[in-house]
């Protein structure tokens, strides 16, 4: 029988499972993450994220989610990343670039105790244009659109990429909306080709805002990075928040900038370490 050595981590409840790749090789990522992402038979966690050594930065991360498929990048993701690389001694350094298939991240470590505690993530610049999102459709910037699903229902998105897409709809009552129905039937409508996350949120005032996310391929998770980011740009672009704003998540609080001399978003939040262990298999 083998075994694989993994950290658990979450960042303000999205969590992961963290393998060491640099110093071990381990085949079939997608299998590996169905299996052990799974909460009665497995870990448990909402995916598989590897550190993995890189050519262009100081690390690279491959990120599964629990369903095996693999994402361009993970805001709460890469704040654990970060975290399992200063903390479990494979590198000290306090500004760290990190090569995703989103392109290079750079972050920004605060200590505590000589233990990660928050991290500021550079997000690079949003991505807007409906054909790099990707959204089937006439070229432009889909602002306040109208989608229309199976059974009728009908509501307005604004999409926005940061690295992996993201619909956000704005809702009254988001604590008790039916996120299963309506966020499966968005992440899988015909318009996104490689389906998409969907953001509903409620605006709590102008620097303020309630958010729960469908992510693809998990299902509702308790944060999610990317979705803070894309919801803080919708808000900014539909004029109902600040360019710099809170986001207020099931498992904790994000607080995001966008800087609009550099056009680049600023994400920062914690990260927890859960437990490490032993994987048997």
């Amino acid at each position: 029988m083998k075994s694989l050595k993994f950290v658990k981590i979450h960042g303000i409840g999205n969590d992961y499972i963290y393998i060491d790749g640099i110093n071990s090789t381990i085949n079939k990522l997608s299998d590996l993450s169905i299996k052990i992402s799974n909460r009665h038979f497995g870990v448990g966690s909402d995916g598989l994220i590897a550190l993995l050594p890189s050519q262009k930065a100081d690390f690279r991360m491959r990120m599964f989610n629990a369903d095996g498929s693999e994402a361009e990048m993970c805001g709460n993701g890469i704040r654990g990343l970060a975290k399992m690389i200063h903390d479990h001694g494979f590198s000290k350094k306090k500004q760290l670039t990190i090569e995703t298939l989103a392109g290079i991240m750079e972050l920004e470590l605060t200590l505590k105790d000589n233990k990660v505690s928050m991290v500021t993530v550079d997000m690079g610049e949003p991505i807007l244009e409906r054909e790099k999102i990707p959204m089937i459709g006439e070229p432009g910037h889909v602002i306040e659109e109208t989608i229309e699903l199976e059974d009728s229902v009908k509501f307005e998105l604004t999409a926005v990429s940061v690295g992996n897409p993201h619909a956000i709809i704005f809702v009254e009552d988001v604590d008790n909306f039916p996120i299963e129905k309506y966020g499966s039937l968005i992440e899988k409508h015909p318009l996104f080709p490689s389906r998409i996350n969907v953001e509903f949120v409620k605006i709590l005032s102008s620097n303020e805002a309630k958010q729960r996310t469908w992510e693809r391929g998990s299902g509702e998770t308790m944060a999610c990075g990317t979705g803070a980011t894309a919801v803080t740009v919708a808000g900014a672009l539909t004029g109902r928040l600040d360019s710099q704003s809170t986001i207020h998540l099931l498992g904790g609080d994000l607080m995001i900038r966008w800087d609009k001399q550099t056009n680049h978003l600023f994400m920062t939040g914690p990260a927890t370490e859960v437990f490490k262990g032993e994987w048997f298999y």
